[in-house]
């Protein structure tokens, strides 16, 4: 970040501050799926990553239990990646908005 960016943000924290509740509130509202098994096991997760449902195809509880087990991890860590995707679009949006860059291991 760049002192410019520094000043940016400084001049702005208000809005910043009141635009940052208002991107909390839209990712916990935002859900997304996570799939495995061919959306044989699917996970709803929210933006603020709260497991909002699992649902296993009653043919997948036929398997082998480790089976069932690797294709639920595979579904969380699907939802994972997809929320990590959201939020990093919404954060990078307010910063390109204010003119700074938001580094990545904030986000």
């Amino acid at each position: 970040m760049n002192l410019g960016g520094i000043g940016n943000l400084m001049k702005n924290a208000g809005k910043i501050q009141e635009m940052m509740k208002q991107n909390q509130e839209e990712l916990a509202n935002t859900v997304v799926t996570g799939e495995s098994g061919g959306g044989d096991v699917t996970v709803e997760m929210n933006a603020k990553y709260h497991t909002k449902s699992i649902v296993i195809a009653d043919s997948i509880l036929k398997e082998d239990k480790a089976v069932v087990e690797e294709l639920v991890c595979a579904a969380v860590n699907d939802a994972l990646r997809k929320v990590e995707g959201v939020t990093k679009e919404k954060m990078t949006g307010l910063g390109d908005m204010f003119g700074v860059d938001i580094p990545n291991d904030i986000i």
